[in-house]
C-alpha cells in the first residue's frame, strides 16, 4: 500500500520543512533579503530565541551582517505558525479542486480559525499571478465569456444580474491558461480594452452573442460568435464550452465550499481558482508540483492582516 504524501518529512518536521521551502525559493543560491547579494550567506547552528525555542533554518549574510530566514520577505514572514503547517496547508489547498474552507483547514491543522482564515489569505496571494503576456500570440483560440455570482452588498435584488458580481474570464485553448477579473459593468466601453490587453491581435476570438464583443472582436484575426439564445452552443472549433468548464469549477467552489465571499475578497479567490485551473493535471503538473508552484510566489508578497481585510 502506498504511504500519504502527508508523511513526507517537511509535512511533520520544521527543521526538514525549512529545507523544502529554501529548496524551492532559492534554488540559485541564498538571497539576502536586506542587501539582495547571493552566496554570501550561512546556515548558524544551534541558536535559540528569548524562549528557548531553536530557530530553525537561521542564516546569516557576511556581507551585510543581516541575519534572516526564508520567510523573510514573503507571505510567510512575522507568522507563529511553524513551517510544516504552512506547507501542509499549501499542499491542501493546491490539492484541493474546488477549494478548502478555512474551516476545513481549522480542524486539519488544528489552528484557530481566524489563524486559518489568514493562511487562506495568504496563500491566495501567493498564487496570484503577475503574468500580463497576451493570449493567443500563436494564433490559438481564445475563449472569452462572462458569469455572476454572489450578491452586491446593498444592491437589492430584482430581475436580471445587477445585484450580482460580474466576472469576466479568458482561456487560451492552446495552453490552457486561464485569467479571470472582476468588472464593474458588461458593456463596450468597460469589455473592450480589457479584451485589447489581454489578447493578441492574432488570436482567433470565441464568445458568445454578447454585443459587447462585436466591436472589439473586429479587430482580431477571427471572431467567432456562437448564439446561446437559439439553443447553439457549438459550431465546429467555435464555442466556449472551455470557458464554461471553467466557470462550472469556480461556481461549485464558491458556492459548495466557499459558500459566501464579499466583494473585496472576490479578486484573491478568483487567483486561487486561476492558479489550479492553469496548472491542473491535464497539463502535466499534478498535486505535488502545484504546490511548489504555489510556494514559488510567495516571495516579495507580504500580507499583513489589516491588508488582507481590505
Amino acid at each position: 500500500m502506498a504511504n500519504s504524501i502527508l508523511n513526507l518529512p517537511f509535512f511533520g518536521d520544521e527543521a526538514a520543512a525549512f529545507a523544502k521551502l529554501e529548496s524551492i525559493v532559492w534554488r540559485d543560491g541564498i538571497v539576502c533579503p536586506k542587501c539582495g547579494t547571493v552566496g554570501q550567506a550561512r546556515p548558524l547552528q544551534g541558536v535559540k530565541d528569548k524562549k528557548g525555542r531553536v530557530r530553525y533554518g537561521l542564516k546569516k549574510c557576511y556581507s551585510c551582517r543581516a541575519q534572516f530566514t526564508v520567510r523573510v520577505g514573503t507571505v510567510f514572514e512575522a507568522s507563529h505558525v511553524p513551517l510544516h503547517l504552512w506547507l501542509q496547508a499549501a499542499y491542501l489547498m493546491a490539492s484541493s479542486k474546488k477549494g478548502i474552507s478555512s474551516n476545513q483547514l481549522h480542524r486539519t491543522l488544528g489552528v484557530t480559525l481566524k489563524t486559518a482564515w489568514f493562511m487562506s489569505r495568504r496563500l491566495r496571494e501567493a498564487m496570484r499571478s503577475g503574468s500580463l503576456a497576451p493570449f493567443g500570440s500563436s494564433g490559438s483560440a481564445v475563449e472569452v465569456d462572462e458569469t455572476f455570482i454572489g450578491r452586491k452588498k446593498g444592491k437589492p435584488v430584482r430581475h436580471g444580474y445587477e445585484h450580482k458580481h460580474k466576472v469576466l474570464a479568458l482561456v487560451d485553448r492552446e495552453t490552457g491558461q486561464s485569467r479571470a477579473m472582476i468588472v464593474e459593468e458588461l458593456n463596450t466601453k468597460t469589455v473592450g480594452p480589457i479584451v485589447r490587453a489581454n489578447v493578441a491581435k492574432e488570436a482567433r476570438l470565441m464568445t458568445d452573442e454578447a454585443r459587447h464583443y462585436v466591436k472589439v472582436g473586429r479587430e482580431f484575426a477571427d471572431h467567432q460568435r456562437v448564439n446561446h439564445s437559439t439553443g447553439e452552443y457549438g459550431r465546429g472549433e467555435a464555442h466556449t464550452n472551455t470557458i464554461e468548464g471553467y466557470f462550472s469549477i469556480f461556481k461549485r467552489g464558491m458556492r459548495g465550499v466557499y459558500q459566501h465571499c464579499g466583494e473585496r475578497h472576490l479578486h484573491r479567490y478568483l487567483a486561487e481558482f486561476n492558479f489550479r485551473y492553469s496548472n491542473r493535471l491535464a497539463l502535466g503538473v499534478d498535486d505535488a508540483e502545484r504546490a511548489n508552484r504555489a510556494l514559488t510566489g510567495i516571495v516579495g508578497r507580504r500580507l499583513t492582516y489589516r491588508d488582507s481585510s481590505r
